[in-house]
């Protein structure tokens, strides 16, 4: 149980540090906005199925890292990893294997953990499996129409934020053009966020830049970096890829697996997540 915990804090770390999920912040910090690359949406690698949208009829298997570095002031460096690997079939069922170390829970932990996602919008259901304890933890996925309104008022007051910061010169978008990474088509695009001096208390201006390559044709983000003077500079790459049908049995709970409904502890819903189904 207290791994099922630890890795649930590194899956919300990594949301905010991988596959450009990571967000060009605000004067505030991580949590006070800024423009984004989507989100909950493109957790480890994925755009869709967190918002109800499966991606049909493009399967593929690929591995994944995710780079986080930190120089403090006294000249210490902090260093975070993440490993993934990631699947999904033609029917839009995905699977996402992630080892991290480096986190604080699970640095402290010792060895770093792995942690296993499926989505499976054929049976309507997420899992989370702790391979130690052998828990499958069970939660039911939006639809589409119970979650569009939703994401479209989120990204419309998003791109209306952008335009109020491009009117007032603190944000910049480009287009990088397009490019074959690890032989996928990928558009770039990169978005510059400025934070003026004297806004924070900074003697000079903050730039964050945030660059993400898209594969319209898989819908991932194949590669991607953020780099924020306050924080580090995060990177991504997805590699290894191969564009065919993964096993069935990846998106299956194991037989030998004990399976929970609702949040960590099997009581409720996680935190913002939906009600526990009805068997």
């Amino acid at each position: 149980m207290k791994q099922n915990i630890l890795l649930r804090v590194v899956a919300g770390s990594v949301l905010l540090v991988s596959a450009g999920a990571v967000r060009a912040q605000g004067p505030g910090g991580p949590h006070h906005g800024g423009p984004g690359f989507g989100g909950p949406m493109e957790l480890m690698g994925f755009e869709g199925g967190h918002d109800g949208k499966v991606v049909k009829g493009a399967p593929f298997t690929a591995s994944a890292t995710s780079e986080t570095t930190e120089t403090l002031s006294d000249g210490t460096v902090i260093h975070r990893t993440a490993q993934l690997t990631l699947y999904r079939d033609s029917q839009g069922r995905s699977r996402r294997e992630l080892t991290a170390s480096g986190f604080g829970p699970l640095a402290a932990s010792g060895a770093p953990k792995t942690m296993v996602m499926i989505s499976d919008p054929v049976g309507g259901f997420h899992y989370m499996l702790d391979s130690v304890g052998k828990t499958a933890n069970k939660s039911a996925m939006h639809t589409r129409t119970q979650t569009a309104d939703s994401a479209d008022s989120f990204h419309q007051k998003m791109e209306s934020r952008q335009a109020e910061e491009e009117a007032a010169g603190l944000l910049k978008k480009e287009s990088l053009g397009t490019q074959v990474i690890n032989g996928v088509s990928a558009e770039g695009t990169r978005i510059t966020k400025t934070i003026p001096a004297g806004k924070i208390g900074n003697d000079k201006a903050i730039q964050i830049v945030s660059e993400r390559w898209y594969s319209p044709d898989l819908q991932i983000v194949v590669k991607a970096t953020h780099t924020d003077p306050q924080m580090g500079t995060t990177t991504y790459s997805v590699t290894a890829l191969q564009r065919s049908e993964p096993a069935a049995t990846l998106f299956a709970v194991p037989s030998d697996y004990t399976v929970t409904t609702g949040g960590p502890h099997g009581r409720g819903p996680g935190p913002g997540g939906p009600p526990p189904a009805e068997e």
